[in-house]
């Protein structure tokens, strides 16, 4: 649908429909230890969906860097930490994994979605016209349910 950008549909739509076309595109490098790794040391446990919370944190990594300029590993840490559960203690604010967004970076890298920019990493030509594709999508089959 001509006109339509990733800001004219809901977040998680669209990060749900750009995982499941990653996932189905098949080009994307993921990691051996995928089904292992806490995504932060804020965490107890991997994610529980170990298939697809690596095409869900591409999928949504993507999406923010499409909303910015340039977007670097740093302040991704930052975007997906969380709080430390302290025990009685206060709670502090936790970092997410940096290689866990640093290989989420390469791979969209990779397959042409992203590209270096000055500061950081920003969407290719070609990257932003699939993310405003499958905008599209999901906004044509947003208004096909109403």
């Amino acid at each position: 649908m001509p006109g339509v950008s990733v800001r004219d549909v809901p977040a998680q739509q669209f990060i749900v429909a750009y995982a499941q076309f990653l996932q189905r595109q098949g080009k994307l490098d993921i990691p051996g230890y995928v089904e292992l790794v806490k995504t932060s040391s804020g965490n107890e446990l991997p994610p529980q969906d170990s298939d697809k919370w690596f095409y869900m944190r591409a999928a949504s990594i993507a999406r923010h860097i499409y909303l910015r300029k340039s977007v670097g590993t740093g302040k991704l840490n930052k975007l997906y930490g969380g709080t430390i559960n302290r025990g009685s203690r206060p709670s502090h604010h936790r970092d997410a994994s940096g290689s866990v967004n640093r290989k989420v970076l390469q791979a969209l890298e990779n397959i042409g979605v992203l590209e270096q920019g000055k500061s950081g990493r920003k969407i290719s030509e070609a990257g932003q016209r699939d993310l405003d594709r499958i905008a599209g999508e999901v906004f044509a089959g947003d208004e096909d349910d109403e």
